[in-house]
């Protein structure tokens, strides 16, 4: 599947995803809303919505900004080569802004054009950088038997009211509740239509779109187990995690990248099975060339880690084009992408070594790559 196209949907329903990102982050402290705040260089919306991106299936991605950020927002779009993004004027409150966000498949007053309507449509916080296509895929499932469906997750905390006179009042069993997380998701007609008939009240005090569902449609949500990547950036020191798990991330994924030739492909299969007890190894037996489908998806998912494996001594020529690839795709933006040439010597002959015109050519490669940010790395290997 080429990068961009649209893989099928679970259920075979048509998706859609609406990101409300108009929060001004007073309990982060600071000018800079948290959904703008940079880690490692990148603002923390553009990794919710490449999350969103990364599933082929969710045809559009609407994010909701306030007007101060419109510009921004896009600005930040065509920096990181987003797709299939609309940006919406949200409200001053989050249930308003998430109603903007869900006109755009209904009315023109938000967007200049009308998009197709889904089936169903997540909503998700601009906020929670790390979520997986398994738990948006079991909401999507959830909501389409269900009408509504939202992640959960354990208390870590127990919940108690207090008083008139600030002394305890109860606490509740922990047990029996849960914490609502995101993403969730709903049929299109049944959390528009809640929306429709909520009240002002509920639109400017509330925050839990599964209860308007409840409350005004008669959905009951079906609640689908978290996973504890979930977590939402509220505080300061959130930023600080996030870049932390991001930073690990990036290390814990490499691509392995061979021929169709027998004895690269036997390489090829096993330098991935002493590596994947350590970390997430993607491993594809194809000739390097621009449009293979399967290396964009994996480009496009934010592999930082490339091992090439060839028998040629210089393989400049083929190695380019998945600098190419990856510079179209922006992600060196971000952080530095690492290519490592391994060379595998499978000639009778016993000399070990590389000619020095090759030397050069590879050490001049490498130069220009690195102004790219993508660093090459050369391997030569005798194999028997």
């Amino acid at each position: 599947m080429e990068l961009g196209s649209r893989g099928a949907a679970p259920g075979g329903v048509s998706v859609s995803a609406v990101l409300p990102a108009g929060g001004s982050g007073e309990r982060l402290g600071g000018a800079t809303p948290k959904q703008f705040c940079a880690v490692q260089g990148r603002p923390l919306v553009s990794y919710a919505v490449r999350a969103m991106e990364r599933i082929s299936w969710i045809s559009d991605i609407i994010v909701v900004v306030s007007p101060e950020n419109i510009e921004t927002m896009k600005t930040i779009i065509e920096k990181y080569g987003h797709k299939r993004v609309t940006v919406v004027e949200g409200g001053i409150t989050r249930h308003r802004s998430i109603f903007n966000g869900l006109k755009v498949f209904a009315e023109n007053e938000f967007s200049s054009r009308l998009l197709q309507k889904p089936e169903v449509v997540i909503i998700h916080d601009a906020v929670r950088p790390f979520v997986e296509e398994d738990i948006v895929s079991k909401v999507v499932m959830a909501a389409k038997e269900h009408g509504a469906a939202g992640a959960v997750r354990p208390l870590v905390s127990t919940v108690i009211a207090s008083a008139a006179d600030g002394c305890l009042d109860h606490s509740l069993e922990r047990a029996r509740y849960r914490a609502s997380e995101m993403p969730q998701a709903f049929l299109f007609d049944i959390i528009y239509e809640a929306y429709k008939q909520c009240t002002d009240y509920d639109l400017d005090y509330g925050t839990e779109c599964l209860h308007l569902a409840l409350k005004y449609c008669k959905t009951n949500a079906k609640l689908v187990e978290g996973t504890a990547d979930l977590w939402k950036v509220t505080y300061k020191r959130d930023l600080y995690a996030a870049e932390s798990i991001i930073k690990d991330n990036l290390s814990q994924q490499v691509c392995v990248i061979t021929s169709g030739k027998e004895t690269l492909a036997q390489v090829g299969f096993l330098l991935p099975e002493s590596l994947k007890s350590q970390i997430k190894v993607e491993a594809i037996s194809i000739p390097l060339r621009k449009n293979d489908s399967c290396l964009q998806n994996i480009i496009a998912g934010q592999c930082y880690n490339f091992v090439c494996v060839n028998e040629k001594r210089c393989a400049i020529q083929e190695t380019q084009e998945l600098v190419d690839m990856l510079e179209k795709s922006n992600i060196s933006l971000l952080c530095p992408v690492v290519l490592i040439l391994v060379h595998l010597d499978i000639s009778e002959n016993n000399s070990f070594s590389i000619g020095m015109e090759d030397l050069t050519m590879i050490k001049k490669f490498a130069r220009e790559t690195k102004k790219k940010n993508i660093l090459v790395y050369g391997l030569l290997i005798q194999y028997k």
